[in-house]
């Protein structure tokens, strides 16, 4: 039987999801077979409308091998396993005589533990478990939601939280759930048989592809304990996202807090003498903490460095204990003891690796109103983790809209421990970049502004002049518009006035789940909607209703940001230009993501406007713009003020 060619099984798989086959999706295609056939890498930047998850998904269905994708959000992870997978794997049977297995897996905590929802979870004051259901009111919002999950244990097949809908709270969620570490392992569990984490992983064994997330991903390189199964290719879509994901699965911290929980499940378990010891140092470390200003600690203070010291001995010698003692009076033993082990097992991995003071690490406290201090410890870049841990032994593919920073892949490959393109050498992977571009034809369908005339924005105070220019742009633009804000307290103090100024409707993000905000930012065009980090990313609203991108300045990250300002001055140290490098490189990637909100279907009209001179003015504004979508450019206020009103008044028509 002669083998089915790669663009006849692309146009079955397009014609089956309802799509049309685009000359980028053949292009990214026909680069994903031949990396995975050469056993290479490449990263691939595929603009959105494309159709990217066909253009990888075809060419690894038709492979054969078992494949990995991992992606950072959980929308893409379900279009993928409940729309485009089932599809395609059905358009492409007749001509691969083939139905391949595809399963999802996630992290242990995401799926509802049965030890848990039937035998209670360990509670903290007192001796054994209780029985959160008992505990909770059922009129309280957290009783109604454990009752909810209670009857849901009963019908769901997968356990997964993200199928519970609508969902629950994150302190509901963790009365039924486990970490891997509190996990007490399916052999020893009188539930393992009908675990849901344990079926979730069988399923991943059998399956041709997996779909997975960032942080599983991130996980299973790290601890070295393998959580996918074996695999030949690995494609990482929205891999923009996937440094900063894997940084926070390496991040450690400690708080006064987790480490009196620690000191209080422990308790029961060792002896007195033990206990105590852990209880001084625990005393010790909270004064420290009561005192912490935020910011970087470039050396460990004496003071912290003695009682980290004190609770890392104080751990070790608890951790010992704990494996020594049995007490048959105690309700489901075995569970109290994993979670206690797990709670000390973190504070001595924490402690340890602060004291040892790696120069690779960087260390810092964070204050909160609410919850008080937090010490952290991070890894100064990931970048040779990824390297070891990602591209050894097999093909990778990283697929994103936005990977080509400054006009070309290097600086993202960077992050990810890639040498410059075309750079061999020993132990250095090789890889290839290609644009695919997208099907938008970005000149004729935005408008790039930058209000020039503006004054630069300083760290802090109200911006009247920003305010002014942004109330008139909403007008001119009827509403429609989506507010990308630097910080929270400037979206907030943007819609606290806008809501005095103007006419229209304004959403703020943290006053309504961000599904419904979203919802109801589509649903009416008058409306406009405000918020930060998550909107630079998640928002996809085609049509009339997002006609006008506004970003209030560039997003540098914030100077004192102890992570970023440490990664800047690393680069500097080895003769780089770490403003360049990581500042700057930080905001392309955050202004990238945001324009590409505005252009989403071929139909789309409308402009970006960024409030901010710098990206006109400032010698690293060339490097901003090449990374953002090719729209027509203008500093004309008069120019887009018209454009906006053309394209208002031409929605209306519409009837929209």
């Amino acid at each position: 039987m002669t083998k089915p060619s790669l663009p006849d099984l692309l146009h079955a798989a397009v014609t089956a999801v309802g799509g049309t086959e685009r000359p980028g999706q053949v292009a990214m295609a026909e680069a994903v077979a031949e990396a995975i056939d050469e056993n290479a890498h490449r990263l691939i930047q595929a603009g959105t409308g494309t159709g990217k998850s066909l253009g990888y998904l075809v060419p690894a269905l038709a492979h054969g091998e078992r494949v990995v994708v991992a992606t950072a959000t959980l929308a893409l992870q379900r279009q993928l396993v409940e729309r485009d997978l089932p599809r395609t794997v059905e358009a492409l049977h007749p001509q691969l005589r083939r139905r391949p297995q595809f399963a999802m897996l996630k992290g242990r905590s995401n799926y509802l533990c049965l030890h848990r929802l039937h035998e209670g979870a360990p509670q903290d004051e007192e001796e054994g478990l209780f029985d959160q259901f008992e505990a909770a009111a059922p009129s309280s919002k957290l009783g109604q939601d454990l009752l909810r999950l209670r009857d849901w244990a009963d019908e769901t097949e997968t356990g997964d939280r993200d199928d519970l809908t609508p969902g629950v709270s994150d302190r509901a969620w963790s009365q039924v759930s486990v970490s891997s570490r509190e996990c007490l392992g399916a052999s020893k569990c009188a539930y393992g048989a009908e675990c849901f984490a344990e079926a979730a992983r069988e399923r991943a064994k059998l399956a041709d592809v997996v779909v997975t997330n960032h942080a599983l991903l991130a996980i299973d390189a790290i601890e070295g304990a393998p959580v996918l199964p074996q695999h030949e290719v690995l494609i990482v879509d929205e891999a923009h996202e996937l440094v900063s994901r894997v940084t926070g699965v390496a991040t450690g911290e400690l708080t006064p807090g987790q480490v009196n929980r620690a000191v209080k499940r422990a308790a029961k378990l060792v002896d007195e003498k033990s206990a105590d010891t852990l209880q001084t140092a625990a005393e010790s470390f909270e004064r420290i903490m009561e005192l912490a200003l935020p910011g970087r600690l470039e050396t460990v203070p004496e003071d912290l460095g003695y009682a980290l010291l004190s609770l890392r001995d104080a751990a070790r010698e608890v951790i010992s204990r704990i494996g020594a003692t049995r007490d048959k009076s105690m309700a489901d033993e075995d569970a109290v003891r994993k979670q206690a082990l797990a709670s000390v097992e973190n504070i001595h991995a924490v402690a340890e690796r602060i004291t040892l003071g790696s120069e690779y690490d960087v260390v810092w406290y964070e204050r909160h109103d609410r919850f008080g201090a937090t010490l952290r410890v991070a890894p100064l870049s990931v970048s040779g983790l990824l390297r070891e841990k990602l591209f050894e032994d097999r093909s990778v593919v990283l697929t994103s809209a936005t990977l080509k920073l400054g006009g070309d892949f290097n600086g993202v490959a960077a992050s990810l421990g890639l040498s410059p393109e075309g750079v061999e050498g020993e132990d250095v992977p090789v890889w290839k970049g290609l644009d695919v571009g997208s099907p938008f034809d970005y000149p004729k369908q935005g408008i790039l502004y930058v209000a020039k005339h503006l004054a630069t924005p300083g760290r802090e105070g109200t911006r009247g002049d920003m305010m002014d220019e942004l109330a008139e742009l909403i007008e001119a633009a009827g509403g429609r518009t989506l507010g990308l804000f630097s910080s929270m307290r400037g979206a907030k103090a943007a819609a606290e006035e806008l809501r005095t100024r103007l006419d229209h409707p304004i959403l703020l993000q943290g006053e309504e789940t961000l599904g419904e905000l979203i919802k109801n930012f589509a649903a009416d065009p008058r409306t406009c909607l405000f918020g930060t980090l998550s909107l630079w990313q998640g928002v996809d609203v085609p049509g009339p209703s997002c006609q006008l991108v506004v970003m209030d300045r560039i997003p540098f990250p914030r100077p004192d940001d102890p992570l970023m300002s440490a990664r800047q001055k690393s680069v500097e140290e080895h003769g780089g230009n770490g403003f360049m490098a990581v500042a700057a490189t930080h905001a392309a990637l955050l202004m990238a993501q945001g324009a590409g909100r505005l252009v989403r279907a071929s139909g789309d009209r409308g402009v970006v406007a960024v409030l901010d001179p710098r990206l006109s003015t400032a010698r690293y504004g060339g490097f901003l713009k090449s990374s953002l979508p090719d729209f027509w450019y203008t500093t004309d206020r008069n120019q887009v003020r018209r454009s906006l009103s053309a394209i208002d008044t031409a929605a209306k028509a519409d009837g929209k």
